[in-house]
């Protein structure tokens, strides 16, 4: 398999986060694909298979080094630039084993931009258990959480759980055991556990820990980033139809997603950001 690695949502020549891409004429099996993924390393690699002799339609499946996840943001980035530069910008069908989206490139100045639609949203309130679990698990209480937002279970494609905290320096300061985060995640079915630090109505900071894939932090998660806007216009967060999230910071990957949306429930929206090739 010809492997691209790719970091999506890069500022210029640095940052974002890496994905491997892999395009394929015909489907591999299972199998093969996870080993590939491990053998890649990278939170996720995706896999795409041409359905149409113009290239304009794919099937795609994503897999972590431990495991297959339904929707990856960051992977589908850097799949709409590895399509861009085999078969021009515009518009691509992606078919996912639970939705389908399409993704976007972009020629600019800079270098390749994508844009990806997301699967639909949905939210709601944690659970109680769900809520102790998650809190437990980074060692927070009560009194880190910023009341602005509630905690809650979040869906763009994929389950994420989001945790508000008042303190940019609690953020930062993240820290958690990697197998009780595995344990946890996979029993209230999460990819990831995203922790935010509201800086403006349109400005997040945010880390992402992504033990269910085998993988501590995610430095960039589009994914999530779809999630948490969808779940932002359901509790009528004044997100203005856009908002920007910085990540990857903390982990030495400084990372940039911008996140556009209508006022629609439950309704798709937009994530982009730049891309860089990985020598």
């Amino acid at each position: 398999m010809n492997i691209q690695r790719i970091a999506a949502f890069s500022q210029g020549t640095e940052g974002g986060n890496p994905a491997g891409v892999v395009l394929l004429d015909q489907e591999a099996s299972a199998k093969d694909m996870a080993r590939v993924a491990a053998e890649v390393g990278y939170s996720e690699t995706a896999f795409a298979v041409k359905l149409d002799a113009l290239g304009k339609t794919w099937r795609v499946r994503y897999f972590s080094p431990e495991s297959e996840v339904p929707f990856c943001g960051h992977a589908t980035i850097a799949l709409g630039a590895a399509l861009g530069k085999k078969h021009g910008s515009g518009s691509y069908s992606l078919i996912l084993n639970d939705a389908e989206i399409t993704v976007s490139a972009e020629s600019t100045a800079d270098g390749v931009t994508a844009t990806l639609s997301s699967p639909p949203t949905k939210s709601r309130d944690m659970s109680a258990e769900e809520k102790q679990d998650v809190l437990a698990l980074f060692d927070l209480s009560e009194n880190d959480l910023d009341p602005r937002i509630a905690p809650a279970f979040i869906h763009g494609g994929a389950n994420h759980v989001v945790l508000p905290l008042k303190s940019r320096e609690r953020l930062a300061a993240m820290n958690y055991d990697l197998d009780a985060g595995r344990t946890v995640m996979r029993k209230h079915d999460l990819v990831t556990v995203m922790l935010v630090h509201i800086e403006g109505n349109q400005t997040f900071v945010v880390r992402n820990a992504f033990a269910s894939g085998g993988v501590l932090e995610d430095p960039a998660t589009g994914a999530a980033a779809a999630a948490f806007a969808g779940y932002l216009r359901d509790c009528g967060w004044p997100h203005g139809g856009s908002f920007t999230i910085r990540q990857g910071e903390d982990m030495g990957s400084p990372s940039l997603i911008n996140v556009s949306l209508n006022g629609v429930a439950g309704s798709p929206v937009s994530v982009s950001g730049g891309v860089r090739d990985i020598e």
